[in-house]
C-alpha cells in the first residue's frame, strides 16, 4: 500500500473514532434534551415540519450503526478504492458542519452545547480528511 493511500485511510478511521467520541460527547451530556425542544420550535415558528425528533434508543442505535459501517467502509480506503476516497468529501463536509454547528450554537446560546466538547476534533479530523483524500485522488 502507497503511502498516499494509507494516510487518506487512516484519516478516514480518525474522523470515524472522532465521530465515536462525539456521539458519546452527546448522549453523556443529554443532546436530545436541547435538539428535540429546539426541533419542536422550529416546527412552531418556522413551520420547518421535517426536521425530525428522536427517542434515545433509536437516536443512539442509529448513530452507533453509523459508527460501525463507517469503520466497516474503512477496508475500502486502506485498500485505496476511488469510490471511498470521493465519498470522504461528502463525509467530512457533514461532520465539518456539525461541528461548526456546535461551535456556533455554543456562541449564540452563550453556554456550552451537548457535544461542543469534541466539536473541535470534528472540525480538525474533517479538513484532514478531506485534505488527504484530495491527495488520493489526484495520486
Amino acid at each position: 500500500m502507497n503511502t498516499v493511500v494509507r494516510r487518506h485511510a487512516t484519516a478516514w478511521v480518525a474522523l470515524t473514532v472522532v465521530l465515536a467520541v462525539h456521539v458519546v460527547d452527546e448522549a453523556v451530556h443529554d443532546f436530545l434534551g436541547f435538539y428535540n425542544p429546539f426541533v419542536m420550535m422550529l416546527r412552531d415558528v418556522l413551520l420547518i415540519q421535517w426536521l425530525p425528533t428522536f427517542e434515545f434508543g433509536e437516536w443512539l442505535a442509529g448513530l452507533i450503526a453509523a459508527v460501525v459501517l463507517l469503520l466497516i467502509a474503512s477496508r475500502a480506503a486502506y485498500r485505496g478504492a476511488r469510490w471511498i476516497q470521493w465519498a470522504s468529501f461528502p463525509y467530512g463536509l457533514i461532520l465539518l458542519l456539525n461541528g461548526c454547528a456546535h461551535i456556533t450554537g455554543s456562541l449564540l446560546w452563550q453556554r456550552m452545547l451537548p457535544g461542543v466538547l469534541s466539536a473541535p476534533l470534528l472540525v480538525l479530523a474533517s479538513v484532514w480528511l478531506m485534505i488527504r483524500a484530495g491527495a488520493a485522488l489526484r495520486s
